[in-house]
């Protein structure tokens, strides 16, 4: 049996909890086999970072290259870059593979507050990784931060997708786990016509690495084969259960139960 081959460009997480070890434990439990390109080294546990050591970004591009051309990759997805530099090279490197399904996670702030990308790298992720992205997952600050204007109401939610694709994405999906109530609306928009997930709330603080875990899930779905709107449910059906499922460690922010289900996921 050959299992698809899933690429995930981010930080590393000391805690385990977000980054590439959320990425990895997401993609194996969902069957398929985890590769990395680890941008930065971070020292954080779920109170908070307390140091990032970024990696040249060459050597990003050539994790990215060496894994390609020898073991194949059939999706990928970018998490964590923070520089501008990383984001730049990490584009040139995946452009090179334009029929790459690509999701991008436009990670700008930790659960904890503290900021991941800076600030002049959010216009070279605008303007050259996101015309690259099958699919983009920003929650609902990000999307704010990648449009300029509010996206609290649904009629805002619909025009920040719309604009969102129009930066070159073809799809976005809009995390609604930051608005308030006790129902959750996740918003996709595939460039034609919008669909809402909805799901209830899941009161815990034990949320570190959603972002990072339904990327990688919806990543691990388009290698698969699944199409957009199934590779998206599934997704979310994962990090809805991981969430209830979570292990209860540290003191803050905790990790999910990634292992939640039986490999292949179901």
């Amino acid at each position: 049996m050959k299992y698809a081959r899933i690429l995930t460009v981010a930080g590393s997480d000391s805690g385990g909890g977000a980054g590439v070890e959320a990425d990895i434990k997401t993609i194996e439990r969902l069957g398929g086999y985890g590769m990395a390109a680890i941008t930065a080294v971070t020292a954080q546990n779920t109170q908070g970072v307390l140091a990032i050591w970024d990696l040249p970004p060459e050597a990003v591009s050539m994790q990215i290259e060496a894994v390609a051309e020898d073991l194949g990759v059939d999706a990928a997805k970018c998490g964590m870059l923070g520089s501008a530099a990383t984001v730049r090279e990490t584009a040139r490197a995946l452009s090179a593979y334009p029929n790459l399904p690509l999701v991008v996670d436009p990670v700008m702030r930790a659960k904890s507050g503290d900021r991941l990308l800076a600030p002049e790298a959010e216009a070279a992720l605008r303007e050259e990784l996101l015309p690259l992205a099958a699919l983009v997952t920003p929650n609902l600050p990000e999307a704010e931060a990648l449009v300029g204007s509010p996206v609290q109401t649904r009629s805002e939610r619909e025009e920040a997708a719309r604009r969102i694709v129009a930066m070159g994405a073809r799809a976005v999906l809009i995390k609604g786990g930051h608005g308030p109530g006790d129902v959750l609306e996740d918003l996709l928009y595939d460039g034609e016509a919008f669909h809402v997930f909805r799901a209830e709330r899941v009161v815990t603080r034990h949320t570190h690495g959603t972002g990072c875990t339904l990327s990688a899930a919806a990543a691990t779905g388009l290698g698969q084969g699944l199409g957009l709107h199934d590779a998206v449910e599934r997704a979310i059906r994962y990090v809805q259960s991981a969430i209830r499922h979570a292990p209860g460690y540290g003191h803050g922010h905790g990790p999910l139960g990634h292992h939640v289900g039986v490999s292949p996921w179901i």
